[in-house]
């Protein structure tokens, strides 16, 4: 009899657990009227870190650590004048949200709109690029592979619906801290290898003079990609679901 109980109770036991949502039980405490509502779903989203690899198909969540991205334009300028460019970057991979956290969450009801701070032990990205601009006056088009790794890097991010839910949301990155950078652009001086080892060395060691001109090019890019990530898994989520008043 008591054997026949244990299994019962075993039985049991995995019904619920493979029945339970673990997402109510990360959102359980957070009310909207509480007052530390903010603080409680900052705590809440970073239990989900483990997730980012596997993402949450039953609610159309996809996974994102790696997330990629088919590509990303800028322009600075005109591309035929001098100090102008066209950048087009293809194939981009984007890592490191499972060891993110999120250090300072605010919301804002008024513009619908989440603002956090992210900090990223390190962040990687990399992918192909085709460069078209302008060098002493003559044109110059490279392409090839590149990457780029941000260590003891922040962020902040404002995400904003643009209307009633299901609405697009709109994503926008400012970058707060970046402790340490390495970059490398292949075919940036033709393919002499020597030489792109230099440039690699120079622009590893000296990049903070140059991080006014590097980081609106990496605010582009990583406000591209959360831009994908939040419109392609969470426009629809009903966060309704998890989060009561």
């Amino acid at each position: 009899m008591l054997r026949v109980l244990f299994i019962c109770f075993i039985a049991c036991l995995n019904f619920l657990t493979i029945n339970s949502d673990p997402l109510e039980d990360i959102f359980a405490n957070c009310r909207i009227s509480k007052p530390d509502f903010d603080e409680c779903l900052k705590y809440a989203l970073n239990q989900l870190n483990p997730l980012f690899k596997y993402g949450l198909p039953e609610y159309g969540v996809a996974p994102f650590d790696p997330h990629r991205q088919s590509y990303v334009e800028q322009f600075r300028g005109n591309d035929r004048a001098i100090g102008g460019y066209k950048l087009l970057l293809k194939d981009v991979s984007e890592y490191g949200w499972t060891q993110s956290t999120i250090t300072i969450l605010r919301t804002d009801w008024k513009n619908n709109a989440l603002i956090y701070t992210q900090q990223f032990p390190e962040k990687s990205l990399d992918g192909k690029y085709e460069l078209e601009s302008k060098v002493l006056g003559l044109p110059v088009t490279n392409s090839g592979n590149w990457s780029l790794v941000l260590y003891d890097y922040s962020q902040t991010t404002t995400v904003t619906r643009l209307g009633p839910k299901g609405s697009r949301l709109k994503v926008r990155v400012v970058i707060d801290k970046i402790g340490g950078m390495s970059l490398h652009i292949s075919d940036l001086l033709r393919g002499r290898m020597v030489l792109e080892s230099i440039a690699d060395f120079l622009i590893n060691a000296t990049w903070q003079p140059f991080l006014p001109f590097i980081k609106p090019l990496i605010e582009d890019l990583v406000s591209s990609a959360f831009t994908d990530i939040f419109n392609d898994s969470f426009r629809h989520f009903p966060i309704e679901k998890f989060i009561k008043y």
